[in-house]
């Protein structure tokens, strides 16, 4: 197992070249959101555009996506078919199908909701996703007692499961080994696991293992996860091998939560702090 730190990660950073372009720095498109959970899609996608990302899409129900364009300025909500209560319906398949052609990295998840509808498209978006795939929040809580569904999907995942997730997803609770809970996992689902919590445990299929040294008790709020889940995608957008996107997404959000704990405290830090701690994490610690 090896601890991540700053020059780990800056050592896996993609170089940015002087003459890149938008196109140059990957498209990603992130899905989410339903009606009483609108801000956790657009945390994701503003995470998104603070991590170096060219282009961010953002699906959302039809009856979301005018509060998700007031929120967005640099990401770009777009609607999708809904059903009667405010979330993603299957006829929102073929519209992000036809998306998920053009972008280099995907995200499924945050503030999605759960419905059976929900729970086919799910597996119906990795079958055709050939971009890597990130399943955070609700896009985890679809696979509940059919994983084996993950072995059907076209492209590499990562799962960010927190302990609750991590039990319907494996049927079990983590337990005290973590290292050996995430790395169980990985294996079963043939993809990155990302075991959040206190020195957040990362593990890629292949047995290799990272443990986190940042982050603190002030992250402990809603809306932290889907933060992370918007660095990890603009890590893979920008062409980073999953595991290590993965690990770094992990150290660089726990590190802007000990910037915001730094400056705010504990008590009163949000996760929208985290995203305003983002280029100061970039620029500070992981430049050369």
């Amino acid at each position: 197992m090896t601890d991540l730190s700053a020059a780990l990660v800056r050592a896996w950073l993609p170089e940015r070249p002087a003459d890149g372009h938008k196109g140059t720095f990957g498209r990603v498109l992130a899905v989410g959101g339903s009606v009483g959970f609108t801000g956790a899609p657009v945390l994701a996608a503003r995470a998104a555009m603070r991590s170096g990302v060219g282009l961010v899409f953002l699906g959302v129900p039809r009856t979301v996506w005018p509060v998700a364009a007031v929120k967005c300025d640099e990401a770009m909500p777009f609607p999708l078919p809904e059903d009667g209560a405010g979330r993603l319906s299957l006829e929102a398949l073929a519209p992000l199908a036809e998306r998920l052609a053009g972008c280099d990295a995907a995200l499924l998840g945050p503030g999605l909701g759960r419905s059976a509808a929900l729970d086919a498209l799910t597996p119906a978006l990795l079958r055709r996703a050939s971009c890597p795939v990130v399943l955070d929040a609700d896009g985890i809580n679809a696979l509940e007692g059919h994983i084996d569904v993950l072995s059907e999907a076209a492209a590499p995942l990562v799962l960010t499961p927190h302990d609750g997730e991590y039990r319907r997803l494996m049927g079990r609770w983590p337990g005290e080994d973590r290292v050996s809970a995430a790395q169980a996992a990985a294996r079963a689902c043939r993809a990155v696991m990302v075991l959040k919590g206190h020195r957040t445990i990362v593990a890629a299929p292949d047995g290799r293992i990272w443990r986190n040294t940042t982050g603190n008790h002030g992250m402990a709020k809603g809306g932290s996860g889907d933060v992370l889940a918007g660095i990890l995608l603009a890590l893979l957008g920008q062409g980073m091998e999953p595991g290590e996107a993965a690990a770094a997404a992990v150290w660089v959000h726990g590190r802007a939560g000990d910037r915001c704990a730094e400056r705010l405290g504990h008590r009163g830090m949000l996760p929208g702090d985290l995203i305003e701690a983002l280029p100061e994490v970039w620029r500070d610690d992981l430049e050369s």
